[in-house]
């Protein structure tokens, strides 16, 4: 039976001892801070890059890995693991060109080579694709194919849902992934926009909701609505603040039962879209 590795970047926001436990290929992204280019969750990690942004003059940018970084990535598991398959997951095509440089790095290696590499644009971002590709490596290690994997993979996708609170939309504006939340103007009066992401994997805003505790109690009867007498697992993303992630669990487990749950750190190329004070709140079912 041929094995099948996960491959995924650095925006899925896993945390590293599920990525160490599940042998996930991580290919990170780079951010750029005034001239110096680091690779993201390699040399810079999520407490080190908050530090960096409250003191940055100018917003970091961002860029994709290079085709060549995923053909390398793609021929050293197949040339390591001859006849083993590789499922690639990545960030959604509609904020960067993630998923476009995997293609091409598939694209360039030989015939025999790429059909045995699936290539899938997540159409999500952070641990929104995160709990995506860590389902993908517990199957993988449980024995299933590539072909099983990408079902249960697009079927996990249609079930899970997400919503996000920003302090200010000031830096996804500046960095162009805003979306159709642009009609969204600011934090007036302490509006709190919910932002999700659509199934074309653009952001958009849901709701306008005045103060962050409403806004919270608004995401969590909207999870009601959507999972009404379930178990649920949940992720809570934060940008380097556990506290926050702690303020949205202690609301929520007192109206679901919960399974699996899960903190991960918002890295430095999503946390340079979405600036500090984000929550993000990922839910599925156990």
């Amino acid at each position: 039976m041929s094995q099948v590795f996960i491959v995924t970047d650095s925006t899925a926001d896993i945390p590293d001892e599920l990525v160490a436990k599940y042998q996930i290929h991580v290919v990170p992204l780079r951010v750029v801070f005034d001239q110096e280019t680091y690779l993201d969750g390699i040399e810079l990690s999520p407490a080190t890059f908050y530090e960096k942004l409250g003191k940055a003059k100018v917003l970091p940018t961002t860029s994709q890995p290079s085709p060549v970084e995923f053909m390398n990535v793609y021929s050293q598991i197949l040339n390591d693991h001859p006849g083993s398959q590789i499922v690639s997951i990545h960030l959604s095509s509609g904020m960067s060109g993630t998923y476009q440089s995997a293609l091409l790095g598939k694209s360039m290696l030989e015939d025999e080579q790429t059909a045995e590499i699936t290539v899938i644009d997540s159409k999500s971002a952070s641990y929104g694709y995160g709990l995506l590709a860590l389902h993908a490596a517990q199957l993988a290690q449980a024995g299933k194919n590539a072909e099983e994997i990408e079902a249960a993979v697009l079927k996990l996708h249609e079930q899970r849902k997400l919503y996000f609170l920003v302090d200010t939309l000031e830096y996804l504006q500046k960095g162009g992934r805003i979306g159709k939340a642009s009609a969204v103007l600011g934090t007036l009066l302490n509006i709190k926009p919910v932002l999700s992401i659509d199934n074309e994997g653009i952001i958009y805003a849901v709701e306008k909701i005045r103060g962050q505790k409403k806004a919270m109690e608004r995401i969590i009867q909207m999870f009601e609505q959507d999972f009404a007498g379930q178990r649920i697992n949940i992720a809570v993303g934060h940008t380097a603040n556990p506290a926050s992630a702690e303020t949205f669990i202690s609301l929520i487990e007192t109206r679901f039962e919960l399974g699996e749950v899960v903190y991960p750190n918002i890295g430095a190329v999503i946390g340079s879209h979405v600036g500090f004070g984000t929550i993000a709140i990922f839910v599925w079912p156990a």
